[in-house]
């Protein structure tokens, strides 16, 4: 709940879902999500409409709470993993009916969170061409 927001808005809900049936419904709609149900936790990150003073930032929002939310785990010693569900019309409309959320509440993201099975060096991914200084220069 420290992440930045449009306007201090802070649009976000956190459903911590630890419920076993609803951690393995997750996979049944979600292609990428296998690893829900191995998890004692998943926290799903919504963006709640009826708080929003700056319309169409809280995906901007909510996805600094979930990466604030991954770092968290990591300092923790815990794995986590960001799933999305918006914009998928599907898998928020299930994450929806699976956890009876309010017609104004929209998830963004699942992120399982527990001790991880693997222990994974970090991703090397920067990359310099993609760095322009002062302007955009194809490289």
């Amino acid at each position: 709940m420290s992440a930045p927001s449009a306007g201090n808005e802070q649009p976000w809900q956190f459903l911590l879902v630890s419920e076993k049936s609803l951690l393995e419904a997750f996979p049944t709609f979600h292609p990428f999500a296998n690893m829900v149900p191995e998890a004692p936790l998943a926290i799903v990150v919504c963006g709640d409409l009826r708080l929003e003073k700056v319309p169409g930032n809280w995906v901007i929002d909510c996805s600094a709470a979930v990466e604030n939310l991954l770092i968290a785990a990591q300092s923790l010693g815990l794995g986590a993993v960001w799933s999305g569900l918006y914009p998928e019309e599907e898998r928020v409309r299930k994450t929806q009916e699976l956890l009876e959320l309010p017609e104004k509440v929209i998830p963004l993201a699942i992120v399982p969170v527990g001790h991880p099975a693997e222990q994974k060096p970090p991703a090397r991914r920067f990359d310099a061409s993609r760095v322009h200084h002062n302007r955009f220069q194809e490289k």
